[in-house]
């Protein structure tokens, strides 16, 4: 397995890790995400895969075929009122192939990441998890990652 950035080339690979993701969520909250829904569209995807402040990373096996993705951006305040200027690199959604899982692909994705990050000055490395999600929360946790802000709801169904 190696890690190389992504490229139009993997968008079919991509889309089909992108349902999986999907279909994760629709489980964990239906209530939130849509079924049978990606996240980007293929037009969507080319202008990310183009774009320099939104890396993607790609893991491939020994024939080039993408098993794992970690779509980033860049995020810095710079002149804000109350927050540094840091620079980080958000991960916006990280996955692995269901049938790759448990054989550390995401580990090895995970750690290209956090080089790439050096590599480019970044202060921190940051993402979000849905708490429905705890083998991911799970992973986030195995790979040293600790919580940095907590987000929060109270769903308004009249029981509340």
């Amino acid at each position: 397995m190696r890690v190389r950035m992504a490229s139009e080339k993997d968008i079919r690979r991509i889309n089909e890790l992108l349902e999986q993701v999907a279909l994760i969520h629709h489980k964990g909250r239906p209530d939130l995400f849509k079924y049978g829904q990606r996240k980007y569209t293929d037009d969507q995807l080319r202008e990310i895969l183009h774009d320099r402040n939104r890396p993607v990373l790609a893991a491939v096996d020994e024939n080039d075929c993408l098993q794992g993705y970690a779509f980033c951006i860049f995020q810095q305040h710079l002149n804000h009122n109350i927050l540094t200027d840091i620079r980080t690199l958000y991960i916006d959604d990280l996955c692995v192939d269901e049938k790759m899982r448990g054989m550390h692909v995401g580990k090895s994705l995970y750690d290209a990441v956090l080089e790439f990050a050096k590599e480019q000055g970044c202060y921190n490395v940051t993402l979000n998890v849905w708490s429905c999600n705890e083998s991911a929360m799970k992973f986030y946790e195995n790979c040293g990652l600790k919580p940095q802000k907590v987000g929060m709801e109270i769903i308004l169904d009249g029981d509340a």
